[in-house]
């Protein structure tokens, strides 16, 4: 398949109420294993690629480190890849384009890219994140799948998640979609009513992530949700039964 096409293949995934599921991978070994699970693409999570390598999440991982583990997961599968790329590594529009555009260069036909502050506190003015996406679009081109995420809800309770959330988020999603993104990224909204509300007022595909206790998938799917991601919870579920066969093998008859 063609660079162009798998862009334009990655894109049709996204179906509002048959969503695309992105069971994330951490690694070459990894992506390989849900490939041949028939996953339709294939998606890495930052937290889960930092841990694997040691290093902490929020831009931990050492930016040349990610390109490079970004190109071995592509080159491993055939299908398209998508990268957890946190903040790009940069705040300002000009630097973060132009490490998005090597991401780009490894063949990852799309990355998420979140608006809060990676390291510090809150999230990016809006006006500001938008600018970051514009230069991004403007340095990949077209087709390259920017995933806008916003971190209102992950920022803050469950219990706490209302209408006045979900309507400062579409503002953040209208001015992401003005600026060039592709899709919207709303981690940890799982209240059903309100993310029907934003999938039905989003003018971006909306990605849900699952996490252990959340709606079903086939509940998430009937609010009009395009896309599932799971974040980092196959890395520690992996890790978690690892860690237990490893006990169990230490164990004397």
């Amino acid at each position: 398949m063609s660079r162009s096409a798998d862009f334009q293949a990655f894109a049709l995934l996204h179906v509002a109420g048959d969503p695309l599921v992105l069971f994330n991978v951490w690694d070459a070994g990894s992506a390989r294993a849900v490939a041949g699970a028939g996953a339709k693409a294939i998606a890495t999570g930052s937290a889960s690629v930092a841990a694997a390598f040691g290093y902490d999440d929020a831009e931990g991982l050492p930016l040349e480190l990610a390109l490079a583990n970004a190109a071995r997961v592509v080159n491993a599968v055939a299908l398209p890849v998508t990268i957890d790329f946190e903040g790009a590594y940069a705040v300002a529009p000009e630097a973060a384009a132009a490490n998005v555009a090597r991401l780009a260069a490894t063949g990852a036909i799309g990355c998420n890219f979140e608006d809060q502050i990676v390291g510090g506190e809150g999230l990016h003015p809006v006006q500001l994140q938008a600018a970051r996406i514009r230069a991004i679009r403007e340095a990949v081109g077209p087709d390259f799948f920017i995933n806008a995420r916003t971190d209102i809800f992950l920022k803050a309770r469950l219990d706490s998640h209302d209408g006045a959330m979900v309507d400062a988020a579409l503002e953040r999603a209208h001015a992401y979609a003005d600026a060039g993104a592709s899709g919207f990224f709303v981690p940890l909204l799982s209240d059903l009513a309100l993310l029907d509300r934003c999938c039905a007022r989003s003018p971006l595909p909306v990605n849900f992530m699952a996490y252990p206790g959340a709606p079903s998938a086939r509940d998430v799917a009937g609010t009009g949700v395009a896309r599932i991601s799971h974040g980092p919870f196959p890395h520690k579920a992996a890790m978690q039964a690892l860690a237990e066969a490893a006990a169990s093998a230490s164990l004397l008859d």
